[in-house]
């Protein structure tokens, strides 16, 4: 919400949702799960809160520990029973987040490959992500991070082997977007049903 309802700069949520939305008109078909999951579970007030931290210099996961919350605390319950709901059957997660992959499988939910969204970041993101990249595993490419940034983000990213891929993309960090075999048709335009006059 900060990113897409607000514009906050600081994460790269709006542009996954933007290029998860992209990916699903290139298919052609496709449904946006969004889940009430702001600044990873801990809820927008609490979310607001670690921004200021983050501020005086503490990256997203030193912030949410400052406050005392986890450095992750969504479910992804909901999100199997609507793809339950919809009858489907396998997915393709779009996501730099292996540990969400791992989450949607212990739920039951046929996760068959992980597909990467990356977007580029930019001097409000930068830090973020590194952090994101260093302390919390996502596969994401190093970026240039304040050096106080870098220097609390120490351990080494584990890597995630993808699977093939299945016939459902699913995707996004507080959405979750995915595709399947149902081609959606466009309506048709209506014809003008009168003439354009010729000029004399």
């Amino acid at each position: 919400m900060t990113s897409e309802v607000f514009g906050s700069l600081k994460c790269d949520c709006k542009e996954q949702l933007d290029s998860a939305m992209a990916a699903i008109a290139r298919r052609g078909a496709g449904v946006i799960l969004y889940l009430r999951q702001e600044g990873r579970g801990i809820g927008l007030g609490n979310k607001i809160r670690a921004y200021e931290l983050q501020a005086r210099g503490h990256d997203t996961v030193d912030a949410n520990r400052l406050l005392g919350l986890p450095d992750d605390a969504r479910t992804y319950g909901v999100a199997r029973d609507m793809l339950g709901w919809l009858g489907v059957k396998s997915i393709r997660l779009m996501t730099n987040n292996p540990e969400k992959v791992l989450a949607l499988r212990e739920l039951g939910v046929d996760v068959a490959t992980r597909v990467p969204l990356v977007i580029a970041s930019n001097p409000f993101s930068a830090g973020y992500l590194e952090a994101k990249r260093l302390r919390m595993a996502h596969t994401l490419p190093a970026t240039r991070a304040p050096h106080e940034t870098r220097a609390k983000c120490g351990r080494a990213p584990q890597t995630a082997t993808p699977s093939r891929a299945s016939r459902v993309s699913l995707g996004g960090a507080m959405r979750i977007a995915l595709t399947y075999n149902v081609r959606l048709t466009a309506p048709k335009k209506k014809r003008s049903s009168t003439r354009p006059r010729r000029s004399t």
